[in-house]
């Protein structure tokens, strides 16, 4: 096994590890906020940020999730509704989480606002009036259109009217006025912040790629929760020029792979170590995913801030129709030189499982490109065949072996 690693990976704990302390400080107003939006606006009104989903994610990579999800189950949350909603939910309930045991918080911070944004799912808005109903605080949200081949500026129009309608709640929540250059200072850093962080998902099309998939699901921490922030900016500025140093002197995480694959879709959070090492072993280096660069923005305009953040959240990849899907996977296979692809179809996921309508059979026949679909989840191992998926990931990688000796 290579002894390839990523030093930058030090700084990364120590980053996220100050933003979860700082979160229990009380020394700012709390707002929680989906993944993907509207991050940056928030943080214009000095709110401390807190995602839900990045600590579903911690719950499936701690593999506690399945302790706190019967939990959910029992005050009527479906066991087949996104994994990430009721292990949250669940560990909650049930006041333990691993916040309390990695950072020392008592649990999740108060909120005195939340906020979230539909372009990802419905599910978050029944997620977050949960937390809203419970400790009877503000809730602001945004509905943007769906499923779309092109976003016009109609559907940008919308969206702005809509992140405009919230800013009487934000200056109540946060006791400050809505400042116009503050917000232009936030999407500045952001935009910087996801450029370098865009850059670094590039740095693996090099043919001896110095990121993989799985390295990519730890490093995007900073831009999912710091976004907006000069922290993060300086984090994958640093760890930029770590891998651009590697790509130069020819250091890759797998330097005898025969194979590079796509991975579509969500991580099984609770799996990663387990697929890391399997495809390593058979020489398959995982150099790119839809999941790691959801978090692009590279429409943020500081000289054009409304319109740009609007363009920006309802552009992203799980927003849109599998016509648009499929254009953006074709760039991406050229772009990397992908020679397979793995669609996870994440049974609690559905609306960031593609592998459900006909896309990957679509998508080989077009471009060529073979296609596995392996069945699991993101937190719920449940839903998820340890066996089963090494027997199928083997196979298809010595299928694609295969293809390349015929050659």
């Amino acid at each position: 096994m290579s002894d390839y690693r990523i030093r930058t990976t030090d700084l990364m704990k120590e980053v996220m590890g100050d933003y979860f302390k700082g979160l229990g400080t009380g020394e700012k107003k709390i707002a929680w906020c989906t993944s993907v939006g509207p991050a940056e606006l928030l943080r214009s009104f000095g709110f401390e940020v807190y995602f839900p989903e990045n600590h579903g994610a911690l719950l499936g990579a701690t593999r506690t999730a399945m302790d706190h999800i019967p939990e959910a189950v029992k005050c009527g949350y479906s066991g087949h509704v996104c994994s990430y909603t009721t292990a949250d939910i669940g560990s909650f309930l049930r006041n333990e989480t691993p916040l309390q045991k990695h950072y020392g918080l008592k649990g999740a911070p108060r909120p005195d606002l939340i906020a979230y944004n539909t372009n990802q799912c419905r599910e978050v808005e029944d997620w977050f009036t949960f937390y809203a109903d419970h400790f009877n605080c503000p809730i602001v949200g945004i509905q943007p259109p769906r499923h779309l081949d092109e976003v016009t500026e109609d559907e940008v129009e919308l969206v702005v009217r809509q992140f405009k309608k919230m800013i009487p709640a934000l200056e109540l929540a946060s006791r400050q006025k809505f400042d116009i250059d503050r917000f232009k200072d936030v999407i500045r850093l952001s935009r910087e912040a996801t450029l370098l962080w865009q850059k670094v998902l590039k740095t693996s099309t090099a043919m001896n790629a110095p990121i993989s998939f799985f390295d990519g699901t730890i490093h995007m921490g900073p831009i999912v929760v710091l976004r907006g922030t000069q922290v993060a900016k300086d984090y994958y500025t640093e760890l930029l020029a770590e891998l651009e140093d590697n790509v130069a002197n020819g250091r890759g995480f797998l330097p005898n792979a025969t194979k590079r694959i796509f991975w579509e879709g969500m991580p099984i959070w609770g799996k990663l170590r387990m697929m890391s090492d399997l495809f390593a072993a058979n020489n398959a280096a995982v150099v790119a995913s839809t999941y790691c660069s959801s978090w692009v923005f590279d429409q943020f305009d500081e000289n054009d801030p409304w319109n740009s953040t609007a363009r920006a959240y309802t552009e992203i990849f799980i927003n849109r129709s599998e016509k648009a899907k499929m254009k953006m996977l074709k760039a991406w296979f050229d772009e990397y030189r992908i020679d397979g692809i793995v669609y996870h179809d994440s049974k609690t996921c559905f609306n960031n499982s593609n592998a459900k309508f006909g896309m990957p059979q679509r998508l080989s026949k077009e471009t060529g490109v073979p296609s596995l679909v392996i069945e699991g989840d993101l937190c719920d191992l449940r839903f998820f065949s340890e066996g089963q998926s090494i027997t199928k990931i083997e196979t298809f990688l010595e299928q694609l072996e295969d293809v390349r000796t015929t050659y």
